[in-house]
């Protein structure tokens, strides 16, 4: 997030897209409701699904399924045209507005209507009470996210802010909501492929040079594969070997009969996780890890917060932590680590660094601290960009709607989109071991608009089965107006009905991310 969870309720207006942000990220929601009940907040939310917040909400537009960028260059169009731009922003601030204005030229509110399914005045609505606002902050997560325009769609999110001079500004923002407790943290620690610690790039040589002094090895020259490329790479043969921490891919990753065949063919697979997952049963080695109540350590949050973690109770007899292992395997392969606890951990990232480096154990005593936090006496930043980008000037990246790789067709009419469910925890690894949590929501089901659920002849509970062109799961029908007619939607965390088998494995270019918001399906009646 470019902002803070408290600087919700400053907001004027509050654009939500792409998140069911009462079930996927509760303590945000909670922040939006009171922000738009006490403080006058005005809600726009443009979602497919009638998720909780689409009934609170000032303003609903109902997009069709991977059309994003059209309504997002249909906003800016309207804006330009009608001159409620902030010109003094655009021009003291940003680069490229002239090409960024004629790239949404012909994203007219009648185009956006025929392409997207919303309605012209409602459209010219939204960009009216977006741009108008003093403080506009725009809240996205996967339904974003999981295209194989991901990227693009970001991209004309950070326009759209730019464009009305609400990056860098308190109370606004552009704030993607993360998808797990810990995985701000993860990627600060480098866990992607193309950076080590605080996003530095691995193949800039003087970066590389001084980890290399640090560690005493020598480091890869380029970037490594993300995770749906590195099973593809098992499936291919050209990766022999998989170390898998604390994830499980039997449940999460695209096309699951796929991954099943891909880590079958790796000569030797670890799974470290506190848990025997669908993932770990199929291991040649698994490594009980500790729980995060078992160990030392710091999360950051989806505000770039850094938190302490403090061990509440010993680990189970037979399990380490995380650290605890990685050290000792480095330890039998030569490379010795020696760390005496967690703070010292943290004193080698800081050192290392730079949005960590006045952050230690001591000073995240209470609340925590926001990266960047570059010294000993800096305070962290509760907003970014706030006098100036880090690259200079914010720079407009117009982009053009690109189909999702897989529409509806005679054959597979539906679009199929997954999600979460408050209830569940990602692969619910965890939360479906808790009885309270299985009874509140014991199976899924396929949401089904009344209107195909008639023209097919299923009731509400009735089985159906669902098939893409990669296979077929059956389940249950939940007949709802949350969906759209002609879209399915299918929470994923019940590896039962593994909704994953169906998706399709087209990647983003950029992102590589998986394209889980639309598969063309085929839905009948068992």
């Amino acid at each position: 997030m470019t902002n803070s969870i408290e600087e919700i309720e400053h907001a004027e207006v509050i654009l939500v897209t792409g998140s069911n942000t009462t079930e996927n990220h509760p303590i945000v929601a909670l922040r939006i409701k009171k922000a738009v009940r006490e403080g006058g907040a005005r809600l726009i939310v443009i979602d497919p699904r009638e998720i909780e917040l689409a009934k609170r909400a000032h303003i609903w537009l109902r997009p069709s399924p991977g059309t994003d960028v059209i309504w997002l260059n249909g906003l800016m169009n309207i804006i330009i045209d009608e001159g409620l731009w902030d010109r003094d922003y655009v021009e003291s601030r940003t680069e490229g507005f002239d090409e960024l204005k004629e790239a949404v030229k012909k994203y007219t509110p009648e185009y956006v209507e025929k392409l997207t399914g919303i309605p012209q005045d409602a459209l010219r609505e939204a960009a009216r009470v977006y741009a108008a606002a003093g403080k506009a902050a725009i809240f996205y997560a996967m339904g974003i996210t999981q295209h194989v325009t991901g990227t693009d769609n970001v991209k004309s999110i950070a326009n759209l802010a730019m464009l009305c001079g609400n990056v860098g500004v308190e109370g606004a923002g552009v704030n993607p909501l993360r998808g797990q407790n810990n995985v701000q943290g993860a990627c600060d620690m480098g866990a992607l492929p193309n950076v080590l610690t605080g996003y530095q790039p691995v193949a800039d040589p003087t970066i590389q040079r001084t980890f290399e002094e640090a560690w005493g090895a020598s480091l890869p020259a380029g970037p490594g594969l993300t995770v749906v490329e590195m099973i593809q790479g098992a499936r291919e043969g050209k990766v022999k070997a998989m170390y898998i921490m604390g994830e499980n891919p039997m449940v999460t990753d695209p096309d699951l009969t796929h991954v099943e065949k891909a880590l079958k063919t790796l000569e030797l697979l670890v799974v470290q996780d506190i848990f025997l997952t669908e993932t770990a049963g199929l291991a040649h080695v698994v490594l009980p890890s500790a729980s995060a109540a078992e160990k030392d350590g710091t999360f950051t949050n989806t505000e770039r917060r850094v938190q302490r973690v403090r061990k509440a109770i010993e680990p189970l007899p037979g399990c380490k932590t995380d650290s605890g292992i990685i050290t000792e395997l480095a330890a039998k392969m030569g490379y010795t680590m020696n760390y005496r606890d967690g703070a010292e951990i943290m004193e080698e990232i800081a050192s290392l660094t730079p949005l960590y480096g006045g952050i230690s154990y001591e000073r995240l005593e209470g609340a925590g601290l926001q990266w960047p936090c570059p010294g000993k006496d800096h305070p962290g930043m509760r907003y970014l960009h706030k006098d100036r980008f880090t690259r200079g000037r914010g720079l407009f990246q117009p982009v053009e709607y690109q189909a999702p790789a897989e529409l509806p067709d005679e054959e597979y009419p539906f679009i199929l989109s997954t999600g979460r469910i408050l209830f569940h925890f990602h692969a619910s690894s965890m939360s479906r071991r808790s009885a309270g949590l299985k009874e509140l929501s014991p199976e899924t089901v396929a949401e089904i608009n009344p209107a195909d659920a008639r023209r097919l002849e299923i009731g509400d509970g009735a089985r159906v089965s669902v098939r893409s062109r990669r296979g077929k799961i059956e389940l249950k029908a939940g007949v709802t107006e949350r969906s759209p007619v002609g879209v399915v939607f299918i929470h994923f965390h019940y590896s039962e009905v593994a909704v994953n088998t169906l998706m399709h494995l087209t990647l983003d270019p950029v992102g590589k991310i998986p394209e889980f918001k639309v598969c063309a399906v085929r839905v009948e009646k068992v």
